[in-house]
């Protein structure tokens, strides 16, 4: 379903990036982890076909339901060859055969996907049964073993069935979206990756992520199908369980990497596991939770889901007092910028909440940010705010007459660059102009939505496949604070560190953010150990200074965090302990909701 039919010879995936391998292959690295897991202890994760199709057969009906991108064919074919085996007689009930026309789902979703060739669309409030012409429910066959109702939105149809899950990381949906091996939601084609993307952000993934949650607890079995030839899984039980555990103790997500016109070589010389030949590394999405999975262990089977899961079942303890408020959506983002040797970004800025919920369809928050330097080269800086005597109209003009004959600007005659150094906050409230230069490694410390940066100039380049990046002029200037300039963005929008509270070999160290942001940022400095509160607060933390420490957060177990690894400390600990396994200070930033 929603899957070109390849070959075995077909291309499934692209990218230079490695695919999680689906077991343990070797130990764990004395650093930086690309793969961290949560152990559930032993007998809880199961490998193969053939597991999945002996539990499969005790259960007679079944519906195989689950996200967009899942190679559905082949975990028919491969379920099927298993019930051959044994002599079982099956009844396939494919949901693909109940989707409405392509035509019609492309008339459904054009109100939601803008204009061809804009970047930009509306978050959708379909839903998925509209996508289909199902007609009345499925019960099991007598005739049959085993009735199964397979593919997305199987469970709409087969409600007495016991329900299997397969889900698909959002990095491993988009290289076989590259690779031209799936379409987007009931589509008849592929696209280019630009309106791909997009349909999947303002369409195909809101649909799913409510249907999703819609029908969370009905979920018997959840899989992993990210690789091919094997799934990996889980009941239900053990797996709520581990949810159960991870909103009260500390943990990671699952980072992934991507390379970008102005990407870098930082992350590509330091963190190991990662494919060298990249042309460069751009992003890490450390903590990006709409596209980030977490990845469960157990005999050395490795499972990963969506990070949405947790949200769905364990929010209050996450999020706290602030639940209420953010609901579903984890609200603190933590990314790394990688310009270590490599290129500045667009000049740009970011819609206010107003405007991203109107243009958008973006609710609760919008894209307000900052930059962390984590790591600095010689020279390197940042553009953060207006000179003193910007005058718009003439900014404006020598925009889009750079944009319409590809003529650079002299950039700094309208926007400031402020020297960047090691352990520098540079405050971005959304309608601020700014770019991180070259010669850095930021860790942008940011609310949650990620993908609306209107781009006013680009310094005249192409993207990584050869084609202009989108400028968008009229969203930046309808959006650009034009008061925040000169002496003004010294003030306002450059962190000014203090420490508030200190001991014999402790401090911790304010760095005040600005009034439109709605979360703070603190550095913990300790030689031996600190204590803190989460107060009622979800705390995102990065060690940025040292090796590595331990960490003991509620009542889970002592866990060791290397430098520059994301963490995650839910409300519910209510307090942790970090401990400095160092040489010299440890230095780990945090990131809250403010009270």
């Amino acid at each position: 379903m929603n899957t070109i039919q390849n070959t075995p010879a077909a291309k499934w995936r692209t990218g230079l990036q490695p695919l999680m391998p689906s077991s343990l292959t070797a130990e764990r690295p004395e650093g930086y982890d690309i793969y961290p897991y949560h152990a559930v202890g032993s007998g809880k994760i199961f490998s193969g076909y053939s597991s999945l199709a002996h539990w499969i057969a005790e259960h007679k009906f079944v519906a195989i339901d689950g996200y967009i991108g899942a190679f559905w064919n082949e975990v028919k074919q491969a379920l099927n060859q298993e019930f051959q085996n044994v002599g079982l007689n099956v009844r396939w009930v494919d949901t693909a055969d109940y989707l409405r026309s392509p035509e019609e789902i492309e008339e459904l979703v054009s109100t939601f996907i803008g204009t061809p060739g804009s970047v930009w669309g509306t978050k959708t409030d379909l839903t998925l049964s509209q996508f289909f012409n199902f007609k009345g429910e499925i019960v099991a066959d007598p005739e049959f073993d085993i009735t199964i109702v397979i593919g997305t939105g199987s469970s709409m149809i087969a409600h007495d069935a016991q329900l299997v899950y397969l889900d698909l990381p959002k990095n491993e949906l988009q290289l076989r979206m590259r690779a031209g091996a799936v379409t987007n939601l009931g589509s008849g084609k592929t696209d280019t990756n630009a309106e791909m993307y997009k349909r999947f952000y303002f369409v195909d993934w809101p649909v799913l992520n409510e249907y999703k949650k819609a029908i969370v607890d009905r979920i018997a079995v959840i899989a992993d199908t990210q690789w091919k030839g094997t799934i990996n899984w889980m009941l239900a039980a053990p797996f709520n369980n581990a949810l159960l555990h991870m909103s009260k103790e500390v943990f990671r997500v699952r980072p992934w990497f991507e390379a970008g016109a102005w990407g870098g070589q930082w992350m590509k010389e330091n963190i190991e596991g990662l494919n060298k030949e990249d042309v460069n590394l751009a992003w890490s999405f450390e903590l990006i939770v709409p596209e980030n999975g977490i990845v469960f262990e157990s005999d050395g089977n490795l499972l990963e889901v969506s990070f949405d899961f947790l949200m769905f079942k364990q929010k209050e303890a996450v999020l706290g007092k602030h639940a209420m408020l953010f609901g579903d959506i984890f609200p603190i983002r933590f990314d790394f910028l990688d310009t270590w040797d490599g290129g500045n970004l667009s000049i740009q800025c970011h819609p206010s909440q107003q405007y991203i919920e109107q243009h958008f369809g973006e609710p609760v928050i919008t894209q307000d940010e900052t930059y962390y330097i984590l790591e600095a080269q010689e020279g390197a800086s940042v553009y953060l705010g207006f000179q003193d005597d910007i005058n718009p109209k003439q900014f404006r003009e020598e925009l889009e007459h750079s944009q319409a004959t590809g003529t650079k600007i002299d950039i700094t005659k309208y926007v400031q660059l402020h020297d960047a150094k090691k352990h520098d906050l540079f405050l971005i409230p959304n309608g601020t102009v700014h770019s991180a230069a070259a010669g850095n490694l930021v860790l942008e410390i940011s609310a949650t939505p990620y993908i609306f940066t209107f781009k006013m100039y680009d310094w005249v380049r192409l993207d990584l496949n050869g084609q202009p990046r989108a400028i968008n002029i009229d969203h930046a200037f309808n959006n650009l604070k034009f008061e925040r300039k000169g002496q003004r963005v010294v003030d306002e929008l450059i962190s000014k560190p203090s420490v508030i509270k200190q001991g014999d070999n402790w401090q911790i160290v304010h760095l005040p953010t600005h009034a439109d942001h709605f979360y703070d940022v603190e550095r913990l400095e300790f030689d031996t150990k600190i204590t803190v509160q989460t107060d009622g607060s979800v705390n995102v933390l990065m060690l940025v200074e040292g090796t590595s420490i331990e960490i003991v957060a509620g009542d889970g177990p002592k866990t060791t965090f290397y430098f520059a690894e994301t963490f995650v400390v839910p409300a519910a600990a209510k307090t942790y302990t970090l401990y400095n396994r160092s040489t010299t200070r440890a230095k780990v930033v945090r990131a809250f909701i403010k009270p």
